[in-house]
């Protein structure tokens, strides 16, 4: 009864307001009845990649870290300005490995109920239900959040860090495998709440998107505007939940040597101590720079870490993780400009 109400809620799109957001939640259907034996990992990643690619143009960076991300069982946060194609990239997603999506559009009278679920008094059975939010799900669409307050993105904080969700006291896990994608927009500042450090360190990754060149965006508007529409609803099914749980763990065990570890560590202490830099990146960071540089190995082919796979995790890795300082904010450099130096100051072992 409680699986078949899931299934219900997941394929559910619901729209209030005065106090909730418009909540669109997303079964994946048409998927075949059996998949072929297990694929590896590489395999995985680059199929997903290049059906993503279908319908995301242009921005293979994108479609990269978003899968390194995935692939290291973590969470991203998303930064670009809006109608760049992010919801299809979670649907397509979604769609390729037989998951289920939701979509959250945070506003600044959402609620935390709104996000977990809440309990419900049943008249007919005389018992309270539960009916669970649009967190049940395997990829968490989370649009806007720097909209909501404070309190509603504190919503997400044990959803993200312990995969489950406390509802009256009743604790319950979500299902495997499970990651938030969370978006905010950066040109439009009246009436956000910023993310707190806390919240920022969930985040594995911070991916920025920008427009594509001109001969990507010509084919966007071509596509979009034609009988032929590119939209997720054209991504093949590569695969299983059960094989992205595989994945995972496949990626867990690739090796990575002490030297290139302490290099992962160098760069994140480095942060502490350069000048202009007035929050450097915790353990955390380094932590997520092996994690996603592991991820970046098996994407490559490969079952061990090296320096460029660290360098290539960096800035994505740590760029939310470090804040700068007044007087250096305003000379007009960017957080991504001094992590690039920092890079650069930091020696490399020899691969």
């Amino acid at each position: 009864m409680e699986q078949e109400e899931s299934k219900l809620l997941a394929a559910e799109s619901m729209e209030v307001s005065g106090g909730f957001a418009d909540v669109e939640s997303q079964g994946i259907l048409g998927a075949p009845d059996s998949l072929s034996s297990p694929k590896s990992a590489a395999a995985i990643a680059q199929e997903l990649k290049s059906q993503l690619g279908q319908v995301l143009l242009g921005q293979e960076e994108v479609i990269e870290q978003v899968l390194a991300s995935f692939l290291a069982n973590g969470h991203v946060l998303i930064e670009g300005k809006p109608g760049l194609g992010k919801t299809h990239l979670v649907v397509g997603l979604a769609k390729a490995f037989q998951g289920q999506c939701s979509r959250i559009q945070f506003t600044p009278d959402l609620m935390p109920t709104d996000v977990t679920g809440f309990t419900l008094f049943d008249m007919k059975s005389q018992t309270f239900q539960v009916r669970k939010g649009p967190v049940f799900t395997n990829l968490l669409l989370a649009d806007e959040i720097n909209r909501a307050p404070a309190k509603t993105q504190a919503a997400l904080l044990e959803v993200m860090a312990e995969r489950q969700v406390t509802i009256d006291g009743e604790t319950m896990p979500l299902a495997a495998p499970f990651m938030t994608l969370a978006t905010q927009n950066p040109i439009e500042q009246e009436g956000t709440y910023p993310l707190p450090e806390a919240q920022l360190d969930r985040f594995l990754m911070k991916v920025v998107i920008d427009y594509p060149s001109e001969q990507n965006e010509v084919e966007v508007v071509k596509y979009a505007t034609s009988a032929q529409s590119r939209t997720s609803a054209g991504v093949s099914v590569i695969c299983s939940p059960d094989e992205i749980i595989a994945a995972q763990k496949e990626v867990t065990a690739v090796k990575a040597v002490d030297e290139v570890v302490k290099y992962a560590v160098d760069l994140v202490r480095t942060t502490r101590s350069t000048s202009g830099i007035s929050l450097g990146a915790g353990t955390r960071g380094a932590i997520s720079l092996i994690g996603i540089a592991k991820a970046y190995a098996v994407m490559n082919k490969r079952d061990y870490i090296t320096p460029d796979d660290v360098k290539s995790a960096a800035l994505p890795v740590l760029r939310h993780r470090i804040a700068l300082s007044p007087e250096l904010a305003m000379s007009g450099q960017n957080i991504d400009e001094v992590l690039l130096s920092v890079i650069a100051s930091v020696e490399a072992p020899r691969q």
